[in-house]
């Protein structure tokens, strides 16, 4: 299973707004935290976990969230593709990480927040956890216009 879209979306009437996510089922969900980086390009990355599975949406502000696969746990190969996602405050969409991959994020704006929701408590995710350096692969560049 690769990462994909979870597709949200939000309605407005005379009373106000109502921002929705029909599709994302929270079957598994065993806890959920918050990641606030206060100064744009700021990257956290990477993050691997051969069990858990991650939802994460923007709250604030705007994010390039991306995942690849670990295809090796000791060195995975760098050229291994890497699925890019940006995500802002005003898109309603979560982004479901599978098992088998690593994470990593980078804020676009000044005090940019993501909520991820994972399906491991902290001790399991902790006995899962696999770091690699925040430029292994590298997604972080931003193209000038």
């Amino acid at each position: 299973m690769d990462p994909k879209v979870i597709s949200g979306n939000i309605v407005f009437d005379n009373r106000g707004s109502l921002i929705f996510n029909n599709n994302l089922k929270f079957n598994n969900i065993k806890r959920f935290y918050i990641v606030h980086n206060y100064s744009k390009n700021f990257i956290r990355a990477w993050h691997g976990h051969l069990k858990e599975e991650k939802y994460i949406k923007c709250l604030e502000g705007t994010f390039q969230v991306s995942a690849v696969k670990i295809d090796n746990i000791k060195k995975p190969k760098k050229n291994n593709k890497v699925y890019n996602y940006f995500l802002n405050e005003s898109n309603h969409d979560f982004i479901h990480v599978p098992k088998g991959y690593a994470n990593g994020s980078m804020s676009l704006e000044n005090n940019s927040k993501l909520i991820i929701f994972s399906t491991l408590s902290l001790e399991e995710s902790i006995k899962d956890d696999y770091r690699f350096d925040a430029r292994y692969w590298n997604p972080w560049k931003i193209d000038e216009r």
